[in-house]
């Protein structure tokens, strides 16, 4: 009997706990709309191209694409050519490698480069002198891509070897982006007017080819596009806050904000998050950190935790970019693979950190790190709905011994049931619809049958299962096989594989 106690107790535990985090989820993502929507309705009083031309001041973006096997390259490079920004401070550089150059993807019939050298010819000169084409030799990923185009010798050929590196800032972008066209105005703004910042991070939303996707594929792009609104941007926002409000507090009691520093910052603090693309990193902070992480299977995620180890903070760039969701689920599955691989791969990462700077917020970053995504991104799609019938189940076990603990342990699970269904299932669709008139392209967004609203509603979670799966195929594959062999998602033959099993397409 007391076993079962103490499940019932764990039980109601993590249903308040699961309660709480989903009210955190909606409050995040009605921070990040807010702060869309103020930041559009002031694009006009952002300085023109004109202006900018005229001021030294003004940042020079060097906008680096990494690609492999992209039949779509253009419509990217196109977009960030033709973005509002003076000529000569934009420079888009593609980078593609050279086994692609000896053996193109059957089914595209060129490589990359071959692609993105066809777009050069087809440009207005102007648009011509903007775009760069690298061909990095030997094997590498997406960050070994990237610094191939960061060497010394290849940033004074593109920019002039008198440029300086604190007014450069290097973006980045995945080969299928859809950028906004004002993003580089909006950073440079901030840049001449407001105290700036060694680092941004922007809006990106799963939703470029959402009229392509079945049922299931719409559910999963939502989903996937509110974790960046919901995590990713609201705590990029919040964090400044905190921070902020710890600092008023600290001038007006310095000793006891340096008493208990060590607990706001192991307690309140929270770890930045670099998405890989939409990003913009000041060149001379890069090059500190010694250029893009390449140990892990994701640069992104760690050159977020390498940024924060070092006290930057990375600030939220309201600019909103689309990106493709793999189109099956198969795809999808491989691309959450390959995320938690890079998730493990960022272990050994925060541990030296830590050893290496033993604060409170490097071992809050390790703690969080370990606990929210490595222990709790494989078994959260399974565990929470189990523990909501375990306290429904013990709930009716004890209701004549304690029957308040009755009324409590059947309001905690039906309280997170409501609020999955309430925030995942509803708010979350009609927030992402409340960003439609800021995408770079239109991209209708709203539930037509009544079929795709039904299972858009009760079947929120779909994402996270197969998420979940792609969790669990890595950690089976380094228990059996010692290493799991993150492989690229594939955007050449789009309808090779099994497409999302929902019924017919929508849209």
């Amino acid at each position: 009997m007391e076993l079962l106690f103490v499940l019932f107790l764990v039980a109601f535990v993590l249903n308040v706990r699961a309660s709480f985090k989903l009210g955190l989820d909606w409050k995040g993502m009605l921070t990040t709309v807010g702060f869309v929507r103020e930041a559009y309705a002031r694009l006009d009083e952002l300085p023109g191209e004109e202006a900018l031309e005229r001021e030294p001041r003004a940042p020079v973006f060097l906008h680096l694409v990494p690609a492999y096997q992209e039949p779509d390259i253009a419509a990217t490079v196109s977009a960030l050519v033709g973005s509002r920004y003076p000529h000569g401070r934009l420079h888009v550089v593609v980078i593609t490698k050279e086994e692609e150059e000896h053996a193109p993807h059957p089914a595209m019939g060129a490589s990359t480069g071959e692609l993105v050298r066809r777009l050069r010819d087809s440009l207005p000169r102007y648009q011509q002198e903007r775009l760069t084409h690298l061909v990095m030799p030997g094997p590498g990923r997406k960050a070994h891509q990237l610094n191939w185009a960061l060497r010394p010798e290849a940033v004074d050929e593109i920019l002039g070897a008198d440029a300086d590196p604190a007014r450069i800032f290097v973006g980045v972008s995945d080969a299928d982006s859809l950028p906004d066209p004002d993003t580089y105005r909006w950073i440079a703004d901030r840049e001449l007017t407001g105290p700036g910042a060694l680092a941004y991070q922007g809006i990106t939303l799963s939703l470029g080819n959402y009229d392509r996707l079945a049922i299931r594929g719409k559910i999963c792009a939502i989903q996937q596009s509110s974790i960046f609104i919901r995590v990713s941007i609201a705590r990029l926002i919040n964090e400044v806050k905190r921070l902020r409000l710890f600092a008023r507090w600290a001038s007006r009691a310095p000793r006891l904000a340096r008493a208990i520093g060590p607990a706001f910052e192991l307690g309140f603090r929270r770890s930045q998050i670099c998405l890989g693309h939409n990003q913009f990193v000041r060149l001379d902070t890069l090059v500190s950190l010694g250029g893009f992480p390449t140990a892990g299977a994701t640069e992104d995620s760690t050159l977020g935790y390498a940024l924060g180890g070092r006290g930057i903070l990375i600030e939220a760039l309201p600019m909103v970019e689309l990106t493709d969701l793999p189109e099956t689920s198969e795809k999808v599955i491989r691309q959450s693979a390959r995320w938690y691989l890079g998730v493990l791969d960022d272990i050994p990462f925060l541990w030296r950190v830590w050893r290496h700077c033993p604060s409170a917020f490097n071992l809050a970053q390790l703690l969080r790190h370990v606990g929210n995504k490595v222990v709790e991104w494989p078994i959260a799609a399974l565990v929470y709905p189990a523990v909501g019938y375990l306290g429904w189940y013990l709930a009716y076990t004890f209701r004549w011994e304690h029957p308040w603990f009755f009324y409590l342990a059947i309001a905690a699970p039906t309280l997170s049931l409501t609020l999955t269904i309430w925030v995942g299932g509803i708010m979350t669709q009609s927030l992402i619809e409340d960003l439609h008139p800021y995408l770079p392209r239109p991209v209708d967004l709203r539930r037509k049958s009544l079929k795709e609203k039904v299972l858009g509603t009760f079947r929120c979670q779909t994402y996270w299962l197969l998420a979940t799966r792609g969790a669990w195929r890595v950690l089976w594959a380094v228990a059996s096989k010692r290493r799991y062999d993150a492989g690229k998602t594939d955007r050449v033959a789009k309808g090779s594989s099994v497409p999302f099993p929902s019924g017919e397409r929508a849209g």
